[in-house]
């Protein structure tokens, strides 16, 4: 009974349904304070982008009233995408009830949101001014990192620094060794790494309890628990949780794209670039 009172007051409040893969400037905070303190049945987030066609797609009359919404459309009716952050109130589960597969194939929540329009209800909108990125891709990834970096506007060094170099905006976190190494920022460093023999150039992301060893980083995000060893040159990479790479003899430089529990060994042979997920297998 507890569960079933607690489950309906849940679904009679209001609800943001946020796609973990939209990554905006300035956050949403705003837009949610803004969704709390007023009355509307929903509110959506518009950007103006150069190819809409990749997007949910908004369609604004001349007085700058909502009138429809298109999922993907092939003909673009404008350039205002829909981000993946939405704010809404129970109105919306009756229209999901009704829905139907849209041309895609798939249930659209722009079909959704257009059943909230058709019925009258006052759905609104804002338009984002900063940065927004739909990181489907690692290239996209990196480019935030990258954009996310550049605003870090100062250096803090919690952790241990031994016969190194610490050079530009780093953040070095708690239980973290340098030794023997050269980190230039912009670059953040998480809690209980250990960099050794090794050379971190700007725009590197390490996560918690990695190791690099006798290795070079750059352009790069390495999540926790990771371990890189003896690689030459790593750059332009996206390195997921808990994964090994781990190479001798000498080579050029690496790309990578691993997921979560990954393990390469590089020898001579492989020298050059290379690129290598699981997901390819």
């Amino acid at each position: 009974m507890e569960y079933e009172a607690s489950a309906k007051r849940y679904w009679q409040e209001k609800l943001i349904v946020y796609l973990g893969d939209n990554l905006l400037q300035d956050g949403i905070k705003g837009y949610a304070a803004e969704f709390s303190s007023h009355n509307y049945d929903a509110m959506i987030l518009l950007k103006e982008v150069e190819d809409p066609s990749k997007f949910g797609v908004a369609e604004i009359d001349g007085e700058g009233g909502l009138v429809k919404l298109v999922e993907k459309p092939k003909t673009p009716v404008s350039n205002y995408a829909l981000i993946g952050a939405y704010f809404l109130t129970p109105k919306i589960f009756p229209v999901i009830k009704r829905l139907k597969p849209s041309w895609r194939g798939e249930y659209e929540i722009t079909d959704a949101l257009q059943g909230l329009i058709d019925e009258g209800c006052n759905v609104e909108y804002r338009t984002v001014k900063g940065w927004w990125f739909d990181t489907g891709k690692k290239d996209d990834v990196l480019t935030v990192n990258a954009l996310i970096l550049d605003r870090r506007g100062r250096r803090i060094v919690e952790g241990s620094v031994e016969s190194s170099k610490v050079e530009g905006r780093v953040t070095i976190g708690k239980g973290t060794e340098i030794i023997d190494s050269v980190v230039r920022g912009p670059a953040v460093i998480g809690e209980d790494c250990r960099v050794e023999r090794s050379l971190i150039n700007p725009y590197a992301s390490v996560g918690d309890r990695v190791k690099i060893l006798n290795s070079s980083v750059e352009y790069s995000i390495i999540m926790e628990d990771s371990t890189i060893e003896g690689v030459d040159r790593i750059q332009e990479s996206l390195i997921g949780r808990n994964s090994k790479i781990v190479k001798s003899g000498k080579g050029k430089f690496y790309r990578f794209h691993i997921a979560n529990h990954s393990e390469l060994t590089l020898s001579t042979a492989e020298a050059g670039r290379l690129a290598y997920s699981p997901f390819d297998a």
